[in-house]
């Protein structure tokens, strides 16, 4: 996990896997409500999440375009400002939002002024995408898919499709609760609780997508 470790941070993480969880789910779940046992549904679940998991790669990378992007034209702004009451009006406009709730007017204007400060000397970046911006992609892919390798193991070691659904079923079900122990710890909450309800929380999705034709 060293590699994905550097491109991700814990919280990225677990939401992909959860996503990933959740879209197989969706697959093994539905199967076992319709009757359906045949060895191909894991074949599907897996294609689902390789799908799915370039797809979110591909939104990565566009998306951390899109951001270097909004930093360069905030900098360039910032530069072609008159003076410094217009760039600070800049930043003012560009991070208000995100700090009014968490910090008072004159602990805004310090950090307004100290930003100014950066990104007077700073130059935008340039705006190909970046071998880390693949890398970040990947790590995204391979979270997406691996959920699915958890599920087809018991295809692969149990004769009757049936029983093999139902334990591909109950590992998926159990790593629901791995993942929501492991945040409720990243994020300093009651582990068993935050995994008790992010388990209910994820088989309620499954369900609804089930119920929504998905």
């Amino acid at each position: 996990m060293s590699f994905i470790g550097r491109y991700l941070d814990p919280s990225e993480i677990l939401g992909e896997i959860l996503f990933g969880l959740i879209m197989v789910l969706t697959f093994t779940l539905g199967a076992a409500v319709a009757g359906g046992y045949e060895r191909g549904l894991i074949l599907a679940a897996i294609g689902c999440n390789v799908a799915w998991g370039v797809i979110d790669g591909v939104l990565v990378v566009m998306s951390s375009r899109y951001a270097r992007r909004r930093r360069g034209n905030l900098i360039r702004s910032v530069h072609a400002a008159p003076d410094e009451a217009a760039a600070l009006a800049v930043i003012r406009d560009e991070l208000e939002s995100g700090v009014h709730a968490q910090t008072d007017p004159a602990d805004r204007e310090r950090v307004y002024r100290s930003i100014h400060a950066m990104l007077s000397k700073a130059e935008p970046l340039p705006m190909h995408v970046r071998l880390d911006d693949w890398m970040t992609g990947l790590a995204v892919f391979i979270l997406v898919v691996l959920p699915a390798l958890p599920a087809a193991l018991p295809f692969f070691v149990i004769d009757d499709p049936h029983e093999a659904l139902r334990v591909s079923n109950g590992l998926l079900i159990l790593l629901l609760f791995v993942v929501g122990h492991r945040w409720g710890r990243h994020i300093h909450m009651h582990p068993w609780l935050t995994g008790l309800v992010l388990t209910t929380l994820g088989s309620l999705l499954v369900v609804i997508a089930i119920a929504l034709g998905g």
